[in-house]
């Protein structure tokens, strides 16, 4: 998937950081947004104050910090491109993080079928017959909770199609060809950790994006969101990330409805003054390219991480999803060091992200 690279010490402690950060700036947003998920803006301000969410609170279960399928999800993603890694540099095989990662998505779709770890194993799934690897995140209890999971990935998940590493991007994919929802977008962050290169990031997580989501405007998102985590880990600026994957994004046919909200996003920052009702501009993050837009839009106006996360979350919309890219965004630019100490200690499965996270830049880095 890459080739590979002598780093110094300085360097791959910086990636390593970004890495970190990524994964864990994503799960603080997502925790921080959860539990307002479903809620009006004048409903989030009405129990939480004028100026909404300003913490991590509970959810419906009482508990703060608990995170959701997108998280899950993200972390599924970054376990199949770890083990497609490991694979190429053990056994010399390229060319297989398609089917690495459909498998780790077999994986998260049995922790939503399954009580627990161990019971009924991951042998069977609505695909078939699973194959791949076993252990890692699959043995974790607590992701065997059902936060919420989206139909397209549930549905898309049913279907055993794999696209070809080899294939060419283009409208429409074959697994539920008119859904552009956001669950594919919000788990392709780690897509652009692998240091592959923003154009092949792109292209992988589109195509992965392609499992669940078959609309241009479903799969060219997660797309954007890898290519910009991607110009982030080499040192970009945010506004430059985005900048250089615009360009990207114009190379490919049905890019249009993306591309423009990117471009809204762009030009809202502009204007200064970040505000709910900017946000609320841009969509409610249902579907990929809003979700992407406002992830985008509130990393870019607001200087604070703290302050551009809580942006991100207090809406009318899909909280979780936007909190969780615009998390994704930060924790790449500033590392983990950069982000709000007292929300990632409270985060749910803090240590084994960490771990994760860890195992994926060792093993790029390796090769």
């Amino acid at each position: 998937m890459n080739e590979p690279r002598q780093l110094s010490w300085e360097t791959t402690a910086v990636y390593r950081a970004r890495v970190r950060g990524c994964l864990l700036g994503g799960a603080v947003g997502d925790a921080l947004g959860y539990p307002v998920e479903f809620d009006s803006l004048d409903r989030i301000r009405a129990v939480h104050g004028p100026r909404g969410v300003s913490d991590l609170v509970p959810g419906a279960d009482g508990v703060a910090g608990l995170v959701s399928d997108d998280t899950q999800m993200t972390l599924f993603s970054a376990e199949g491109l770890r083990q497609a890694h490991e694979r190429e540099r053990l056994k010399g095989i390229g060319g297989g993080w398609s089917r690495m990662v459909r498998w780790a998505y077999e994986r998260w779709l049995h922790t939503q079928q399954a009580s627990g770890p161990g019971a009924g194993g991951p042998d069977r799934t609505a695909a078939g017959t699973y194959q791949g690897p076993r252990g890692g995140l699959v043995d974790e209890a607590w992701l065997y909770a059902r936060r919420a999971p989206g139909n397209a990935c549930l549905s898309g998940l049913a279907r055993d199609f794999v696209p070809s590493p080899s294939a060419e991007l283009g409208p429409p994919g074959p697994v539920n060809p008119d859904s552009k929802g956001c669950g594919a977008v919000m788990r392709a962050a780690p897509f652009g950790l692998t240091r592959a290169g923003a154009a092949e990031a792109f292209r992988t997580a589109a195509l992965c994006a392609q499992t669940t989501h078959g609309h241009p405007t479903g799969y060219y998102p997660a797309g954007a969101l890898a290519a910009i985590v991607s110009y982030l880990v080499t040192g970009d600026s945010v506004e430059g990330a985005v900048l250089r994957t615009l360009r990207l994004l114009a190379r490919h046919p049905g890019h249009e409805e993306t591309t423009a909200a990117l471009a809204r996003a762009v030009d809202l920052a502009a204007e200064g003054g970040p505000d709910a009702g900017k946000v609320e501009r841009l969509g409610a993050g249902w579907v990929a390219e809003e979700a992407l837009a406002i992830g985008v839009y509130c990393a870019l106006a607001a200087h604070r991480v703290e302050d551009a996360l809580l942006l991100a979350v207090n809406h009318s919309g899909d909280s979780d999803s936007t909190g969780s890219v615009c998390g994704n965004i930060l924790g790449t630019r500033h590392g983990d060091h950069g982000l709000p100490h007292a929300w990632v200690e409270r985060v749910e499965g803090r240590a084994r992200i960490a771990a994760l996270a860890d195992d994926l830049a060792a093993e790029c880095v390796r090769g």
